[in-house]
């Protein structure tokens, strides 16, 4: 298939033969070594001038200003951006000065990535910046950048804030937008942040399958696969609960994993098909236990990240110290509804719903319907972390009973900002009971709830060779991360969020098949 290019496309790649005429590789194979960083110089030059004397450095271009025989440039590297300052006699000091009469003049284009050496000085305007001794191209950029123009105080203008452009082509939104990289930068810290504390703890990280031959662990709509050498069915997980579970069985007392998850549903501000989650588990402790464990664990990332606990999201300040507020789920309705839904069957909770102007579907039990309510009447009331308790039992098939409230399971929800971050239980390790619950999801399933859990027959066979009283939680990293970074939007928090495929790559894969 044929591609259009644009007027610019044709003259870089036109550029392109004209560098390779003059003998000019555009994208050299050999290193260039590199000894000094944008943010590096800008910090530490004017402390220690004598370091900075012989640098080598190299970026993308990302603005030209000529002068005739001299002209200034800013490039882009990993850590930020510099200005450098090049000279026609330096960069060519022989008689001949096509080197900079033609290629850097005419050859050379914003986006292309350079490396230089030479030595760093601070202008008459005092702007610190490196002046060029050497250049050499290292890869030549055949599509224009959008131009985003920064002014002396560093304000920036005609930004690219097209989200169908930013999150379909993030490698450009990267360039040119410095904060998006801050928030991917600030997501990495916030996982590192977690993991040290669990290793702290003494927890140990693993990895558990992806392709799983039953979707378990959550009530989710699951993708489904085919392999080809086993010719079996199988699932992209939605859940690695049940296998954390197993290691527990098999004598691990604290196992975590940072799960990639995928769940077949809709997609909006706070879901994706491909989201990540971090379970873990521990032997001998409880839900009461986990939410002391959470709420140190949320306070201390939001400390690590900002030095502070008290956070702007949106329009609202957050304060995330701990302790967090608690509430059962009744006493949340109740409040919100006017509504006791302690003692009602399905029948009442289908006319409360119908009173609250909720829609229901004949495939949804007692739990769904609970959990409608909750969700359309409760929770966005929840901006502070709240920790939201004792579930009745048929919302809960994975739960440990209550120990003393009848019909409950020991289970809570970590509400913030309207949204569940957490969901944790003291673990079910019954198997008897386990089985009665997998088998009460199966009957959901038969009225058409495509979201009811499968029965695992080899998890049940692990809880009978016994596993210990445990406490387990899923904690949602990508909402934790759009609270942490004050974003809107969960693709604003994944490098590639899904997107529907573009209508030319579509047809290039039609036409390849």
């Amino acid at each position: 298939m044929s591609v259009t290019l644009s007027e610019q496309e044709l003259q870089r790649r036109q550029k392109l033969i004209e560098l390779k005429e003059l003998g000019i590789n555009p994208y050299p194979a050999e290193e260039f070594k590199i000894n000094a960083n944008a943010a590096d110089i800008k910090i530490n030059f004017e402390l220690n001038q004598q370091n900075y004397k012989n640098i080598s450095i190299a970026g993308r271009i990302m603005s030209i200003r000529d002068m005739g025989k001299a002209c200034f440039a800013v490039i882009q590297d990993a850590s930020g951006r510099i200005q450098i300052y090049i000279r026609k006699d330096d960069i060519c000091p022989n008689e001949d000065k096509t080197f900079y009469d033609v290629v850097w003049k005419k050859l050379i284009d914003i986006g292309d990535i350079i490396g230089l050496e030479g030595y760093v000085f601070i202008t008459k305007t005092g702007e610190t910046s490196i002046h060029v001794n050497s250049l050499k191209l290292l890869s030549k950029s055949l599509k224009p950048l959008p131009i985003v123009k920064t002014d002396a105080d560093g304000h920036s203008f005609d930004e690219v804030t097209n989200p169908e452009f930013r999150y379909r082509q993030r490698y450009v939104d990267l360039i040119i937008n410095p904060n998006v990289k801050k928030t991917f930068e600030q997501r990495t810290k916030i996982i590192n942040t977690i993991r040290t504390f669990l290793n702290e703890g003494g927890a140990l990280e693993v990895d558990t399958p992806v392709l799983q031959s039953i979707p378990g662990g959550a009530a989710a709509k699951p993708f489904l696969t085919h392999h080809n050498a086993l010719d079996i069915p199988l699932y992209l997980r939605i859940a690695n609960e049940l296998y954390l579970k197993r290691l527990i069985v098999g004598g691990f007392d604290w196992v975590y994993e940072f799960s990639r998850n995928f769940r077949n549903e809709g997609m909006d501000r706070t879901h994706n098909p491909e989201f990540t989650v971090l379970e873990f588990y521990v032997a001998y402790r409880d839900y009461l236990w986990m939410m002391n464990t959470t709420e140190h664990l949320i306070e201390k990332i939001a400390l690590d990240l900002h030095g502070i606990t008290e956070l702007t999201v949106g329009d609202k300040i957050i304060n995330f110290s701990a302790p967090f507020k608690r509430i059962s789920i009744y006493d949340s309705i109740k409040e919100f509804t006017n509504f006791d839904v302690s003692n009602m069957n399905e029948n009442d909770l289908r006319d409360a719903c119908k009173t609250l102007h909720i829609e229901t579907d004949s495939s949804m039990g007692k739990a769904k319907l609970i959990d409608i309510i909750f969700g359309e009447k409760c929770e966005s009331n929840y901006i502070q972390p709240t920790f939201i308790t004792d579930y009745p039992i048929e919302m809960s098939p994975l739960t440990k009973k209550h120990r003393s409230k009848e019909g409950l399971v020991e289970r809570f929800e970590l509400m913030i900002n309207g949204k569940e971050i957490a969901n944790a239980y003291s673990e079910l390790n019954d198997p008897i009971d386990q089985r009665e619950r997998f088998e009460e999801q199966i009957k959901l399933m038969e009225r058409g709830d495509d979201e009811a859990m499968f029965i695992d027959n080899d998890f049940l066979r692990a809880l009978e060779y016994g596993m210990p009283p445990t406490a387990g939680i899923g904690i949602g990293i990508d909402r934790l991360c759009m609270l942490m970074t004050n974003q809107s939007s969960i693709q604003d928090v994944l490098l590639f969020p899904t997107m529907r495929p573009e209508v030319s790559h579509i047809k290039n894969h039609e036409e390849t098949i």
